[in-house]
């Protein structure tokens, strides 16, 4: 299996290493070669008391909108188009009176 390590060249010669996604494996030293070694020390220690296994999850029921329970509630009703037409007149008497502003 492979691994990948970031290796940083600190202050005053001081290394880091550490292995991508794999929390708390951050080992320093004062040379490459000391913290490859380090870190494939700590990976191995690691590795000797767990297991890495795949698993295999169903995909989460995407979430829904809360408010589109209500969407196309009115379809089938015969006075919708007669509500939305108010609805119109009445925002274009918004607009044109100027009292409320």
């Amino acid at each position: 299996m492979t691994y990948y390590i970031v290796v940083e060249n600190g202050q005053h010669g001081q290394y880091t290493a550490q292995i991508l996604g794999w929390p708390d494996t951050m080992v320093k030293g004062a040379s490459r070669q000391e913290v490859l070694l380090s870190v494939r020390q700590h990976l191995a220690s690691r590795l000797a008391q767990a297991e890495i296994i795949p698993l295999e999850m169903e995909p989460s029921p995407p979430i829904q909108h809360p408010w589109m329970k209500f969407a196309g509630m009115f379809e089938d009703d015969p006075m919708f188009d007669q509500v939305l037409e108010d609805i119109q007149i009445y925002r274009q008497e918004l607009d044109t009176d100027d009292s409320t502003i």
